[in-house]
């Protein structure tokens, strides 16, 4: 196959502050040096975009070194958390901004969606901003025009197509962009995280149209937090981390690694040092560990309870404060949500709806036996105060793994389906007897 997109060693440098990109003295430093045929002075200062940190600099690269070919046909999702650089990219790759450092050769035209109303003119109607777009693709009026009327269906906005769109709701304007990108058949489409300001049905329609305009040989790059649609639509994966690129290859491989990283793989994750734990001021975490059997682990078979246990330390009390889990699967879909209010329990919490004193507390959640199916799952906690006030969410901290005891299977050798399998009650009889 041809390759349809070559990165090559594509870097962003973003200079930090209120104003501008830079200063005076900056600008002639970078010319002087530049007519030198020197290397820009501002290229060797900078720190790796992780947002997490305080940093020392007042430049960060957003990209760094990212290399990566893209075969013609192939659909490749980016993932990666918040601030990973995904959106630079892709910014690159259609042309808003240029890379500091590296080259892009792309063959073919680029259709890009990278966030509401992108290429969209705000007092021109919809059915001007349609020819705006083709046009901008390098389509003929002709052309344009035999493909009006699909995409005006697939939108769903034939009352509003004569107006402009500056009155559009956020739903309607990622529908035109989505259905003008995917229509006007470009070579490469470049698609960020806009599909979830549609609703259920267009996101659908939208994943269905993906689908067929990969079917069709044509490339492209996708970006989202959703894992399951990642993982339906694409062949192919890349995995940013702090602006660099962590791995590239198989989808499912690409998925696991980005879902299991940053999950503690012991069973147990604990902060000797509360300053850097989660948290705030008035709440801390100390530890959360995953116990079975009285024994921490991260292996836990599917017969066995399942206790969460999570310390945290109170610095400002005088208000219940609750702790929930967030329990997500291995596609990134959140199986569950628990908390210890006492209207959300089968059992009674004494501390639940209490003033907690200062001090050191474990609140333990207990996922029944033979309720998850067997898969890899990922534990975010949550801490809050007078029932409605979040101190903090964490992203995903701790995992495990469990696994199969053959008890409800029988004969059946096959993959159990779903993301959880509860033991229920059935009973059978017989009715002409």
């Amino acid at each position: 196959m041809s390759t349809a997109i070559s990165i090559q060693n594509i870097s962003k440098q973003y200079r930090l502050g209120e104003i501008g990109t830079g200063t005076l003295s900056h600008d002639l430093n970078r010319w002087w040096a530049r007519i030198r045929g020197k290397e820009d002075p501002f290229l060797k200062i900078g720190e790796s975009n992780d947002r997490a940190k305080a940093g020392t600099s007042d430049y960060v690269w957003a990209l760094r070194d990212v290399s990566f070919d893209v075969e013609k046909g192939d659909v490749v999702g980016i993932v990666g958390r918040n601030g990973a650089g995904k959106s630079t990219l892709l910014k690159i790759l259609s042309r808003v901004t240029t890379p500091t450092t590296g080259i892009i050769r792309a063959k073919g035209r680029i259709a890009a969606l990278l966030e509401v109303g992108t290429g969209f003119q705000p007092e021109l109607t919809g059915r001007d901003n349609i020819f705006l777009n083709g046009a901008i693709l390098g389509m003929r009026k002709a052309e344009i025009r035999s493909k009006f009327d699909e995409i005006v269906d697939f939108a769903g906005v034939e009352r509003y197509i004569d107006t402009p769109v500056k009155r559009y709701s956020s739903g309607m304007y990622v529908r035109l962009a989505f259905a003008v990108a995917a229509h006007l058949e470009p070579e490469i489409l470049v698609i960020d995280e806009v599909l979830a300001v549609g609703d259920a049905e267009f996101q659908k329609k939208c994943l269905g149209k993906m689908k067929d305009v990969a079917g069709h040989g044509r490339t492209i790059l996708f970006v989202s937090h959703n894992m399951a649609a990642v993982k339906n639509l694409c062949n192919k994966g890349v995995y940013m981390k702090n602006g660099a690129m962590h791995l590239h290859g198989r989808i499912d491989e690409v998925v696991h690694k980005y879902l299991t990283e940053g999950s503690e793989a012991s069973g147990e994750i604990s902060w000797p040092d509360l300053a850097k734990a989660p948290g705030n001021e008035r709440v801390r975490l100390q530890r959360v560990a995953i116990v079975s059997d009285g024994e921490v682990t991260p292996e836990v078979m599917l017969d066995k309870d399942i206790a969460v246990e999570i310390d945290y330390q109170v610095f400002e009390g005088d208000v219940p404060y609750s702790v929930s889990i967030h329990l997500l699967d291995k596609m990134g879909v959140e199986v569950l949500a628990s908390a210890n209010f006492r209207s959300a329990n089968l059992g009674e919490d004494p501390w639940c709806d209490k003033k907690m004193p200062d001090g050191s507390y474990r609140t333990t959640c207990i996922i029944p036996a033979f309720f998850l199916n067997e898969s890899q799952y990922a534990i975010r906690v949550a801490v809050v105060s007078n029932i409605s006030h979040v101190e903090f969410l964490t992203t995903e901290i701790i995992g495990f793994q469990t696994h199969d005891t053959g008890q409800m299977r029988a004969e059946f050798t096959g993959h159990w389906l779903g993301v959880v399998r509860p033991k229920l009650k059935w009973e059978t009889v017989r009715k002409d007897g």
